[in-house]
């Protein structure tokens, strides 16, 4: 059989393509709710389909998979809670368009570029894999460290007033990165003979509780304001908007899919970074960053869904997961008696072509739900505050309790709810913090792991300038510590002539 054969097997079972509309359908809701991820909806569907066929198991879950990096914008849209960590970024400028009424815009432009990213992922998946996949194994522990410097750099782009406050709010992220058994010695931190805690604090619990129960608890305070009544009458931007970004979303989509290819990176990292990008490279948006900017939906958002494309190259043509669900799913084909690797091309070509093209089909699903139900949706804003904080925080309970059936997440995630709400209080910006905790181990132990490879701190830091990869991300850093100096020192300039007007 050719590769046009192999394409077009799941548009000669219907049974395929219901599937992975059902599992499209399913990820968006599912995403939607905080803490509840694809990486938990797919883990539990490896048991569940078990004994069915390998096609049938794959359309379910990569459906679910595309579902739900989508689902999780809304949620950080309508209520600045985050479904899931790759739509941190998406709240940012999503909820400030919730407030001003224009929920339904924002949700459209987020379904939009999603499918946009998702496709420019899947083709790049299609027909570069070999190629991006070499160029993602030969990242080394310097560039790893490098990019996850890159990471923490963008502190300045995450609606930060004050560089300090936004580096010291990603210090106590990091702090509790570090919390619980060291991966490489074994050696407990932090965790006070807690046993809970050995296996550290979750990042999804930080997010929920430092986005989630920290919003509530700030909107508890003003019960009397009305919710913002929200314009739903055009949900689909026009052609015409969508052109106007596609060179962002073009760029976006790049990072994601090269970012997705890099074994634990993911979308998360991705969305944070090309949100960073947009907000360096955009000149004069119509409306500021932060408030509301399209620049900040299309970036983010064309990016957690291309690295979708990106995860799974290093899995099918190396074996190596690009994120925690193509980690899932390598257990699953494995299950099915599948090896992915090198000869994966060889041995078993139909499988490859039938992941790219249920991708597709699932992309072509996720425009028809992504755009259903958004006026329902957008309701949510509208409903009185005393109504829907105690929901929302019902929600979070619940969400952090299915990560692992935890009551000790639970306390965790109030803990950081009553933090967060202190540091929304006091103008410290609570993304940082979010930012630090997932960064934490690609830092900590890419260090580590660079130092042992290169015996001495001089040998790691020398490498920087022997290792192209490792020159040009040092340059990138570069310029990104003189952008941000410049942009503190307007804002600080601009702060100065207010006060003296």
């Amino acid at each position: 059989m050719d590769v046009l054969s192999y394409l077009l097997i799941p548009f000669q079972q219907p049974m395929l393509i219901l599937l992975t509309a059902v599992g499209t359908f399913a990820g968006v809701y599912v995403g939607a709710i905080p803490g509840l991820s694809a990486t938990m909806a797919v883990s539990l569907l490896v048991s569940f389909t078990y004994g069915w066929g390998t096609y049938e198991s794959l359309a379910l879950m990569l459906g679910i998979f595309v579902g739900t990096v989508y689902g999780g914008s809304r949620s950080a849209i309508l209520l600045n809670i985050p479904g899931a960590p790759s739509a941190v970024a998406t709240g940012l400028d999503g909820y400030p368009m919730a407030l001003k009424g224009e929920a339904g815009k924002a949700m459209g432009i987020a379904t939009t570029q999603s499918v946009i990213g998702t496709v420019l992922g899947i083709i790049v998946l299609a027909v570069a894999a070999p190629v991006v996949s070499k160029f993602a194994v030969n990242f080394s522990s310097m560039d790893y460290l490098l990019l996850a410097v890159m990471g923490m750099m963008m502190v300045g782009s995450l609606n930060c007033k004050s560089i300090f406050r936004g580096l010291l709010s990603a210090a106590v992220g990091l702090f509790v990165g570090t919390i619980g058994m060291d991966s490489m010695t074994a050696v407990r931190r932090f965790t006070f003979d807690i046993s809970y805690l050995n296996s550290g604090v979750s990042f999804v619990v930080a997010m929920i509780g430092l986005f989630g129960v920290s919003e509530a608890l700030i909107q508890i305070t003003s019960l009397d304001i009305k919710g913002v009544k929200q314009k739903v009458d055009k949900i689909l931007p026009s052609l015409s908007t969508i052109k106007k970004y596609i060179p962002l979303t073009l760029r976006s989509s790049a990072v994601g899919v090269l970012v997705g290819a890099l074994p634990g990176a993911g979308g998360d990292i991705a969305a944070l970074l090309t949100y960073d990008q947009a907000k360096r490279t955009v000149k004069n948006p119509e409306v500021p960053f932060g408030e509301g900017a399209v620049e900040g939906l299309v970036a983010p958002e064309s990016a957690n869904n291309a690295a979708i494309g990106g995860a799974f190259i290093p899995m099918l043509t190396l074996g190596i997961p690009g994120d925690a669900v193509t980690a899932v799913l390598l257990g699953a084909l494995q299950i099915h008696g599948l090896q992915p690797g090198p000869n994966l091309m060889t041995s078993s070509p139909d499988l490859f072509y039938v992941i790219v093209s249920v991708l597709l089909v699932a992309s072509v699903f996720l425009v028809v739900f992504g755009l259903t139900g958004v006026k329902l949706f957008t309701k949510i804003v509208e409903v009185p505050k005393s109504i829907l904080m105690p929901i929302i925080i019902i929600l979070s309970v619940v969400g952090s309790f299915a990560l692992r059936k935890s009551l000790f997440d639970i306390f965790w995630m109030l803990g950081f709810g009553v933090l967060g709400y202190f540091m929304k209080r006091f103008d410290y910006p609570v993304a940082p913090c979010v930012l630090g905790v997932i960064l934490c181990n690609l830092l900590e132990n890419n260090y580590r792991r660079g130092i042992t490879l290169k015996k001495s701190i001089g040998g790691l830091v020398g490498s920087i300038f022997t290792e192209p990869v490792a020159l040009i991300l040092f340059l990138v850093i570069i310029v990104m510590v003189g952008t941000q100096t410049n942009t503190y020192k307007n804002w600080k300039k601009k702060r100065e002539e207010k006060r003296a007007h």
